[in-house]
């Protein structure tokens, strides 16, 4: 495995990621002016889930390495409920293809690299508030987590991206068209019960945080080809969470 990033070069890769997020805003997408105090409150909940080229579980959700050294895959947000201020976000979606080679709960990882999708519905208020919710700069877990994560930005995009997940938990699914197909049905077998679900509590290595649970899944499509991020693939490992992020600034 490469070596690690040291604490420096993680820092260094965190300002030019955000600076790469403010740089790339849409044009008339800025913010409204806030106050020097800082961005206003905000919250964030819904569902997430991701298929990735991990074998069924993918290690990184126990905060290990992944299966093949190289995790690469898709990850959605659906927000089923959400404000930056007085700014509605109910109802976007957001969509990320990524890699990165290594343990990233360790700090281990390198080679990390992604791009982002944004809803293109949103309105140009809702536009800058979702870029600078997951662009880190509004705190909460979204900065935690890319603070941790540090990719290098191969690019950002408004689209149509449709996400849906089944009520009983049974399939999931995103798409972007011509860019992006995510699909998963809930992983079972001979001894699980008909209609349950599998899933783990407490997982040392949540992408939405901790205290939610993970429902597992087997990816039936698996494909992008965007940015950079090609790959077409069919049964490896995916995921589901549900997740809720406040941030107080």
């Amino acid at each position: 495995m490469p070596g690690s990033a040291s604490p420096a070069e993680r820092a260094k890769s965190k300002l030019e990621r955000r600076e790469w997020f403010t740089a790339n805003q849409a044009e008339g997408s800025e913010m409204t002016e806030q106050p020097t105090t800082g961005h206003p409150p905000w919250h964030l909940a819904g569902d997430w889930f991701d298929v990735c080229n991990c074998a069924i579980p993918c290690p990184c959700t126990f905060a290990q390495a992944p299966t093949y050294g190289e995790c690469e895959g898709v990850l959605a947000w659906h927000i089923g409920e959400g404000n930056f201020g007085d700014v509605r976000l109910d109802g976007f979606n957001v969509l990320m293809v990524s890699s990165f080679v290594g343990n990233i709960w360790a700090r281990e990882h390198t080679d990390a690299y992604a791009a982002v999708f944004f809803d293109e519905r949103a309105d140009e208020q809702q536009r800058a508030a979702l870029q600078t919710i997951f662009g880190g700069e509004a705190g909460g877990w979204p900065a935690e987590l890319g603070e941790m994560f540090g990719p290098e930005m191969r690019g950002m995009d408004f689209a149509p991206i449709r996400i849906e997940v089944d009520e009983d938990m049974s399939a999931w699914r995103a798409e972007i068209p011509g860019k992006v197909m995510a699909t998963a049905e809930a992983l079972t077998g001979p001894t699980t019960p008909e209609g349950a679900r599998v899933q783990v509590h407490n997982a040392p290595g949540a992408e939405v945080g901790p205290g939610q649970i993970a429902t597992w899944g087997r990816a039936t499509t698996d494909r992008a080809d965007a940015f950079g991020f090609t790959w077409d693939r069919s049964g490896k490992s995916s995921k589901h969470f549900p997740f809720d992020w406040t941030g107080l600034t």
